[in-house]
C-alpha cells in the first residue's frame, strides 16, 4: 500500500475543508461590509436577472460532472471537439452579446463612430491585460491540461488546477452579469445560455481531471460542480458595478469581452489542437460560432 499518497491524500481533504470554510467566512464578511449597497442591488431587476442567468451557468457545469458517474474518460476526438465548440461560442458572444452592444451604448450615450469604437476597443484590451496578469500573479495548471499520474507531487498541483477553473470562470461570470445590466434581458439570455451550453463540457474535464490524480469520483464530481459557483457570484458582481452608472456599461461590455477572448486564445484553442485534432476543434469551434451567434441575433 502506498502510506505517502494516502497521507497526501488526506492532507489534500483537510486542505479542502480549510479553503471551503475560508471562502464562506469571506463571503459573509464581503455580505456585512457591503451591506446596504449589496441589498439595494439586490432589488434592481437586471442585478436578479443577471444573478439567475450565472446560476443556470453554474448548474451547467454542475450537470456536466454527472458522466463521471459512467465514464470516467472520453475519447480525445470528442473532448477536443467539445472544447473547440466552447471557444466558438465564448468567440461568438463575444462579438455579438459584448463588443457590438458596447459599441452601442457608447454611441448612446453621445460617443462618435471613432469614439465608441475607442472606448470598447480600450476595454478590451484593459480586460485581456488584467486576465494576463492574473494568469501570470495566479500559479496554476491549464484548465485542459491537467496532470498525470498519481503521485504527491501531482495531488499538491491539482490544487493549481482547481485555481485556473476559477481564473477561467471569472470572466464568464462577468460577461453574464454585464450582458443583462444593459437592461435587454433577452440578449443577457442568449449569452447565459451560451456560455451555460459550453460549461457542460468544462464540469466533465474538471471532474475527470480530478479523477485522474486520485480524487474518488464522489469528491471529484463535488469539486466540479462547486468550480463553476464563482459564474453567479461574477454575474451579480458584474451587473452591481455596471447597473449604477450608466456611464460603465460600455466599458463594462467591452471589458468582459477582452477577458473571454484571452481564454479563448490563451487557453481553449491552444489546447484543443495540443493532442494532434486540429480539424475536429476547428469544425467544433465553427458549430459553436454559429449556434451562438443564431441565439444573438434571432433572440434579440
Amino acid at each position: 500500500m502506498n502510506f505517502p499518497f494516502i497521507i497526501a491524500n488526506s492532507r489534500q481533504r483537510a486542505w479542502l475543508w480549510v479553503i471551503a470554510v475560508s471562502v464562506l467566512l469571506l463571503g459573509v464578511g464581503m455580505v456585512e461590509l457591503l451591506g446596504d449597497w449589496a441589498r439595494n442591488a439586490w432589488h434592481t431587476p437586471q442585478v436578479r436577472d443577471a444573478f439567475w442567468g450565472g446560476s443556470a451557468a453554474a448548474f451547467a457545469t454542475a450537470a456536466g460532472t454527472l458522466p463521471m458517474l459512467f465514464w470516467k474518460q472520453l475519447p480525445e476526438r470528442i473532448m477536443d471537439t467539445l472544447f473547440g465548440f466552447g471557444a466558438g461560442v465564448m468567440l461568438a458572444a463575444s462579438a455579438f452579446s459584448l463588443v457590438v452592444p458596447g459599441v452601442e451604448a457608447a454611441q448612446a450615450q453621445g460617443a462618435s463612430a471613432w469614439g465608441a469604437a475607442s472606448i470598447v476597443g480600450i476595454s478590451i484590451i484593459i480586460g485581456a491585460a488584467l486576465l494576463l496578469s492574473l494568469e501570470r500573479w495566479v500559479p496554476h495548471e491549464h484548465f485542459i491540461k491537467g496532470v498525470e499520474g498519481q503521485s504527491t507531487q501531482a495531488l499538491k498541483r491539482t490544487w493549481l488546477f482547481v485555481f485556473a477553473i476559477a481564473l477561467h470562470n471569472v470572466p464568464e461570470g462577468l460577461a453574464i452579469g454585464v450582458g443583462y445590466a444593459g437592461g435587454d434581458v433577452v440578449r443577457g439570455s442568449a449569452l447565459a445560455t451560451g456560455i451555460a451550453i459550453q460549461d457542460i463540457p468544462e464540469g466533465f474535464v474538471v471532474a475527470m481531471a480530478l479523477a485522474v490524480v486520485g480524487y474518488s469520483r464522489k469528491t471529484a464530481i463535488i469539486i466540479g460542480m462547486a468550480s463553476g459557483l464563482v459564474e453567479p457570484v461574477g454575474a451579480l458582481l458584474g451587473a452591481a458595478i455596471v447597473s449604477s452608472s450608466a456611464a460603465l456599461l460600455p466599458w463594462g461590455l467591452g471589458f468582459a469581452a477582452g477577458a473571454m477572448l484571452f481564454v479563448v486564445s490563451h487557453e481553449i484553442i491552444p489546447e484543443s489542437h495540443r493532442k494532434g485534432h486540429e480539424v475536429f476543434a476547428t469544425s467544433g469551434l465553427i458549430i459553436g460560432f454559429v449556434v451562438m451567434m443564431m441565439l444573438d441575433t434571432a433572440l434579440a
